[in-house]
């Protein structure tokens, strides 16, 4: 049960469910059979990619699992004691329905107090990565995922779960037709990887007037654009530093990567303000999830300074363009308040990360972190600016 009850209804910006070993397979066309594989690896089930096994997921059937919040201390207090990353994830436990399926989840939801959320996959994240090199390949895999979510969760549950369908852009007219399908079967938010966009020949930004059918697509169905962590890729410039070539393992503790964990992001959103992207399609919704807050000031300070230097580089105050399409779905721990005066409290967002160890175990419980705002301004954030995001 939540932990009180709020005279104002809760949409959470950031839940998971977790996928079962089918969901990147039962889907996929004959010709990238294979592509997806699960494998015993000393007594455990390990997945592998294109052959390779990957450590992206320890445990990547789910059946058990982190429970929810079991890092909230470490986020709080730190590790004074130097706890392993297993003594912090504490017991485990096995995964229950809620967690793999739409109506039981719906039940939780009732139980923890929330009205609505978006639901992202787990999964989901250590695709395109790691199939970089064959694009058609990724639009293939993506688009299996998607109707598994689709046939499972379905991308509108009852107007309370909106399921996030992945939309991958290296072929862009590809990247339409799945965009155009989604929205046809319900979908009013959609997950897009916040990294360099992989090709045939190089890697791109998604902010390039190349991708403007796409954009333009998306402020045309008025669909939400959520950039949640994923695997970016820069676990190639992590290499190029420490001299070890290696898949991202978001569950390893490795200093040097913490540094800049939030590059990827800053970058993103960078790169569709410096490439105008922004700017051409202002009515752009875009929801950064899960990805913190630290980076925006010094974002926007630096945004600032090169606007104030280069003028004739930009159509329009890159600042004043971010300021209107991106909202943000901050850490709990991160100063709300400050937040709100770099953006404004109508762009930030709720989101607990639900049922990920590294969330909260009690959402509600979010609304603690606002303390010295305005009622009013806790409403927006704990649910009034998302629903007003996904109704528009």
């Amino acid at each position: 049960m939540p932990s009180r009850e709020l005279p104002y209804p809760l949409f959470d910006a950031d839940n998971h469910l977790y996928e079962t070993e089918e969901a990147l397979t039962k889907y996929l066309p004959e010709k990238y059979k294979g592509t997806i594989k699960y494998v015993q690896v000393d007594g455990r089930t390990k997945i592998a990619v294109r052959g390779h096994i990957s450590e992206y997921i320890p445990n990547p059937t789910f059946e058990v699992v982190a429970r929810p919040g079991a890092m909230e201390d470490y986020f709080r207090v730190g590790n004074p004691e130097g706890k392993s990353r297993r003594e912090i994830f504490g017991k485990p436990m096995k995964s229950i329905p809620a967690f793999r399926e739409p109506a039981p989840r719906l039940e939780l939801m009732d139980e923890l107090g929330i009205s609505q959320t978006l639901m992202f996959p787990t999964l989901a994240s250590l695709i395109e990565e790691r199939m970089r090199d064959d694009p058609d390949m990724i639009h293939a895999v993506i688009h299996a995922l998607n109707e598994w979510l689709l046939e499972t969760w379905s991308f509108n549950y009852k107007d309370r779960i909106f399921t996030t369908p992945v939309i991958s852009l290296p072929i862009v007219e590809k990247a339409i037709e799945e965009l155009d399908w989604a929205v046809a079967n319900g979908a009013r938010a959609i997950l897009v990887r916040p990294a360099p966009v992989p090709g045939y020949r190089h890697s791109r930004s998604f902010g390039l007037p190349e991708f403007d059918p796409f954009w333009e697509r998306v402020v045309h169905h008025g669909v939400l654009v959520a950039l949640h962590s994923s695997d970016s890729g820069y676990s190639r410039y992590v290499a190029d530093w420490q001299g070890v070539d290696q898949e991202m393992l978001p569950f390893v503790p490795n200093a040097f990567r913490q540094v800049f964990e939030w590059r990827p992001i800053q970058d993103a959103v960078a790169a569709l303000a410096c490439h105008g992207a922004l700017s051409r399609h202002p009515d752009l919704k875009i929801a950064v999830i899960e990805n913190g807050s630290v980076w925006v000031g010094p974002l926007l300070d630096q945004l600032a300074s090169i606007y104030k230097k280069m003028p004739d580089a930009f159509s329009e105050d890159p600042v004043v363009a971010v300021k209107r399409c991106i909202h943000i779905s901050p850490f709990w721990e991160d100063d709300m308040g400050k937040l709100a005066e770099l953006i404004g409290v109508e762009r930030v967002l709720f989101g607990s990360d639900y049922p990920h160890p590294e969330g909260l175990a009690d959402p509600i419980t979010y609304v603690d972190e606002l303390a010295g705002l305005s009622e009013e301004h806790k409403a927006l954030i704990m649910g009034g600016n998302l629903a007003r995001l996904i109704s528009a």
